[in-house]
C-alpha cells in the first residue's frame, strides 16, 4: 500500500525550498514550472467520467448513469482501471515529447457523484443516479479502480461536486441551495463520505453554488467541520473552474479578488480552477492570508503528485501507446454497453427474428448521430458505429434497411428552404414499406448538458419539461399511426415522459448514451444475441408537473424514497428475455419464499447476510440485478419508502437456479434525524428481496413479487 506519510514528508522539504511566490503559483489548475528545483510544468485539469476525454482517441464507456444502470460494482472499477491505464499511456507520451498541455495529466475530475434528484438537472447524465447507497458503491468502485492499490496511485480520482448541487444549471453561479440536515446527511453527503472513508479519494472538488448561505468552495461548514474535521480528509480540495470568481462576481459574499482568493484558501480550498489565486500574493500581502497557509495548501498538492509518482521511476512508466482503445478495452466497454441497456416494455416483438423480416425500418434524429452516442464530457473514438450502422451491419444481407431521419432533433425543418417538418412524409413511406420500425428518438450533449457547454435552455443545459421536442412527438404519432410494430429506442441521459410511447408502442427501450460503438451493441439486444439486463437508477415520472420546484432541494415528494405518486416506470425496474424471479431468501437460519412473509429476531447493529435463489425458468440465458431493500416500520425518522441496501448482478442460463449472497450493512438499519444525526432506527424492518422495488408499480410491469419478510431488531444483551 501507498505510504502517504512518506509523499507529506517529501513534499514538505520540495516545498520548504520553494519562494513564496513559486508557493503561490502552485496552486493554479495550470502550474507553472519551476526549472530551479527541477519540477516541471503540471496541468491539473483532465477529465474521466466514462472513458478519458477531451485529450483524443481513447476508449468510450456508456454515459455515468448507463454504467449506473447496470448495477454492476465489478464493471465500474474495470472502467476505472481502463481509464487509469489509457490515462498513464497518454502521460507517458505526452510527457516524452515536453507536452504538459491541458488533459494530459494524471489527475482526473471525477466521478460525479451528486444526487440526481430532479431529471430536469442537464447534468444529471454525469451521475450514478438518484440513490445515495448506489451512488456511494458506484463512485467507491470507480475510484478503487483508478487510483489502484498499488506502491503508487495509477491515477487520482476527484469526488465532485460538494455538495448539495444538482440544478438549475442556469443560475448555479449565484444560487442557494437551502437544504434541512436532514436532507443534507441523509441524501447528499453520504456518497462524498464513502468515497472519502472507504476509497481514499485523493480529490474533492466544490461545487459553483452556496449551501446553506456558504459558497461550497469557501464553506468552513463542508470543507473544515465536515470534509476535513468529522470525516479526516487527507488530499486536496479543488474548485470548479472560476467558481472562487463567483464569490465577488454573483455569489457577493466578498467584495475583490483578493478577497474571494482569501476565503477559498483559508477554508480549504488548495487548488484553484480558474485565475483568482493569481491574485494570492496579493491577498498576503494585505494580511488576508498567510504564508502558512499558501505552504500547507502546496504541501497537499505537491504530496498527490508524490503519491503518483510523478518525481520516481514507476510500474507505469512502461505503460505504452499501445493500450489506447486496445481490443480487451473496447470488448469491456461493449459488454458495458450491453449491461447499460434498459427495457421498458416489450409486448412480445422483441427480440427480432431476423429470419421472418424482409424490411426493418429504421427512423429517428438519433438513429444515425454520433452525438446521441457519446454524452458530455468525451473522448474521441477511432470508430463509431451508430444504431443505423450497428442493425445494417448485424442484419444480413437478407433483410432490407430501410432508413429515415424523420425529423430534426429539436428544429422544425432538416433543409433551411424547406416546410416545416419536411422529412416526416419520407419516415411514413419507411415504415409503411418495412415489417417493422426501430424508431431511435431523445437527445443529445446539445440539449442536456453542462451550463455553457450547451445549446439548450439559454445554454443552460437543464430541460423545462420531461417531453421529448415538439418535432420528435410528432414524427412517433406518425410513425405508430401506420399501424406497423415500432420498437422506440429512447437516447437520453435522464428521465422522460414515455407514456404516448408505453401505451402506443411494442417495445419501449432506454439506451442512454451507450458509448461510440454503442449502435453494435444495440443492434445484438435487438437481434437476442444479448439479453437486455439494465435496470433504470432513476425514477421515470409520468410528467414534471408530479415533482416540486426545480430550486427547491427538499426530498419531499422526490426520488423513489419520498415519491408518494405511481411513476410510469419505477426505480430498479428493468425487463429482460429471460424469466427469472426470486423464490426464495434464507436469512438467518430462517427461509422465506414468495407469499409466505415471516418474522426474523436479529441483531441489526452489524451486517446481515442473505442468501437469496434466483430461478430462470426460460431457455434465454440472461443478465438480472437481485435488489434487497429495506423499509423501517416504525421511526418517525424513517423515509416514506422501502431504500436499496444491497443489490448484485448476475448471470443465469436458460432453466438455471442459482444462489446468491447479498449483505445488508448495519447503517442500513439506522435513520437519520432532523438535526442530521445517524441513530437507532425502529423495532421492525420489512426486508424485501427481488428484481426491483417492492412497489405496485413494479409488480404491474414484472409480474414478479418479492420475497417479503420482517425483521425485529433483538434488543441488546438479550438471547434469542
Amino acid at each position: 500500500m501507498r505510504d502517504r506519510e512518506k509523499a507529506k514528508k517529501r513534499a514538505k522539504e520540495l516545498v520548504g525550498r520553494m519562494t513564496l511566490e513559486e508557493k503561490a503559483s502552485q496552486l493554479r489548475y495550470d502550474a507553472p514550472a519551476i526549472p530551479r528545483l527541477d519540477i516541471p510544468a503540471y496541468n491539473w485539469w483532465n477529465e474521466g467520467l466514462h472513458g478519458v476525454a477531451r485529450g483524443g482517441t481513447a476508449t468510450s464507456f456508456p454515459q455515468a448513469i448507463g454504467m449506473a444502470a447496470a448495477f454492476h460494482r465489478e464493471l465500474v472499477e474495470e472502467m476505472g482501471r481502463i481509464v487509469a491505464a489509457e490515462g498513464r499511456a497518454k502521460y507517458n507520451s505526452s510527457r516524452a515529447l515536453e507536452d504538459r498541455d491541458i488533459y494530459k495529466g494524471l489527475t482526473f475530475w471525477s466521478p460525479n457523484v451528486n444526487i440526481f434528484r430532479d431529471p430536469r438537472w442537464g447534468r444529471g447524465h454525469e451521475t450514478y443516479g438518484e440513490d445515495p447507497y448506489l451512488t456511494g458503491e458506484l463512485g467507491k468502485a470507480y475510484v478503487n479502480g483508478l487510483q489502484g492499490d498499488g506502491e503508487y496511485m495509477t491515477a487520482a480520482a476527484c469526488a465532485k461536486h460538494f455538495a448539495v448541487h444538482s440544478g438549475p444549471e442556469a443560475v448555479r453561479h449565484s444560487f442557494d441551495a437551502r437544504v434541512s440536515q436532514k436532507d443534507l446527511y441523509e441524501t447528499y453527503l453520504p456518497a462524498f463520505e464513502k468515497l472519502v472513508k472507504e476509497a481514499g479519494v485523493e480529490a474533492v472538488m466544490g461545487a459553483y453554488n452556496r449551501t446553506n448561505g456558504e459558497p461550497c468552495c469557501g464553506s468552513k461548514t463542508l470543507m473544515q467541520d465536515i470534509l476535513r474535521g468529522k470525516w479526516g480528509f487527507q488530499g486536496h480540495y479543488v474548485s470548479d473552474c472560476w467558481a472562487v470568481r463567483d464569490f465577488h462576481t454573483n455569489h457577493m459574499v466578498t467584495d475583490t479578488a483578493e478577497e474571494s482568493a482569501a476565503l477559498a484558501l483559508k477554508s480549504g480550498c488548495d487548488l484553484n480552477c480558474g485565475n483568482t489565486y493569481l491574485h494570492m500574493l496579493k491577498a498576503c500581502q494585505e494580511g488576508l492570508v498567510t504564508e502558512e497557509e499558501i505552504t500547507e495548501a502546496a504541501e497537499r498538492l505537491f504530496t498527490t503528485r508524490f503519491l503518483l509518482g510523478m518525481f520516481d521511476e514507476t510500474e507505469f512508466d512502461g505503460i505504452g501507446f499501445d493500450r489506447l482503445e486496445c481490443p480487451e478495452h473496447v470488448q469491456t466497454a461493449e459488454r458495458a454497453a450491453a449491461e447499460s441497456v434498459v427495457l421498458l416494455k416489450n409486448n412480445g416483438i422483441l427480440p427480432l427474428a431476423k429470419e421472418s423480416l424482409k424490411a426493418i425500418g429504421v427512423i429517428g434524429p438519433n438513429a444515425d448521430s454520433r452525438a446521441a452516442l457519446v454524452g458530455n464530457y468525451h473522448g474521441t473514438s477511432s470508430r463509431y458505429i451508430t444504431v443505423l450502422e450497428g442493425i445494417q451491419d448485424l442484419a444480413g444481407e437478407q433483410v432490407r434497411i430501410y432508413y429515415s431521419e424523420g425529423c430534426h432533433l429539436f428544429r422544425e425543418k432538416v433543409e433551411f428552404l424547406a416546410q416545416r417538418q419536411d422529412r416526416i412524409s419520407e419516415a411514413v413511406a419507411v415504415a409503411k414499406n418495412s415489417d417493422v420500425v426501430i424508431l431511435c428518438l431523445g437527445l443529445d450533449e446539445t440539449l442536456e448538458g453542462e451550463e455553457g457547454d450547451t445549446g439548450n435552455s439559454y445554454a443552460s443545459g437543464d430541460k423545462a419539461d420531461l417531453l421529448l421536442p415538439k418535432v420528435q412527438r410528432e414524427l412517433a404519432e406518425a410513425v405508430i399511426g401506420t399501424g406497423r410494430p415500432v420498437v422506440v429506442l429512447n437516447m437520453t441521459g435522464s428521465a422522460m415522459d414515455l407514456r404516448y410511447m408505453q401505451d402506443n408502442a411494442d417495445a419501449v427501450m432506454q439506451v442512454w448514451y451507450p458509448g461510440a460503438r454503442g449502435g453494435k451493441t444495440v443492434a445484438e439486444l435487438l437481434f437476442g444475441d444479448i439479453s437486455p439486463s439494465g435496470k433504470l437508477p432513476v425514477t421515470f415520472y409520468n410528467s414534471a408537473e408530479e415533482l416540486p420546484d426545480f430550486e427547491d432541494y427538499s426530498m419531499k415528494g422526490r426520488t423513489y424514497r419520498y415519491f408518494q405518486g405511481k411513476p410510469l416506470y419505477p426505480f430498479g425496474y428493468g425487463l429482460t428475455y429471460g424469466n427469472v424471479s426470486v423464490e426464495e431468501v434464507v436469512c438467518g437460519g430462517n427461509s422465506f419464499r414468495q407469499g409466505e412473509g415471516g418474522v426474523l429476531e436479529m441483531d441489526v447493529r452489524e451486517a446481515v447476510k442473505v442468501t437469496v435463489r434466483a430461478v430462470n425458468r426460460s431457455l434465454t440465458g440472461t443478465g438480472e440485478v437481485i435488489q434487497i431493500y429495506v423499509k423501517d416500520l416504525d421511526s418517525p425518522f424513517a423515509q416514506p419508502n422501502a431504500k436499496l441496501c444491497a443489490f448484485s448482478r448476475i448471470f443465469l442460463d436458460g432453466n438455471e437456479s442459482r444462489e446468491v449472497e447479498l449483505v445488508i450493512p448495519g447503517e442500513a438499519f439506522t435513520v437519520v434525524n432532523e438535526d442530521g444525526e445517524t441513530v437507532e432506527g425502529g423495532e421492525h424492518f420489512l426486508i424485501s428481496a427481488g428484481l426491483g422495488q417492492p412497489d405496485r408499480r413494479t409488480a404491474e410491469l414484472t409480474g414478479k413479487e418479492c420475497v417479503v419478510f420482517t425483521i425485529l431488531k433483538r434488543t441488546v444483551g438479550t438471547e434469542k
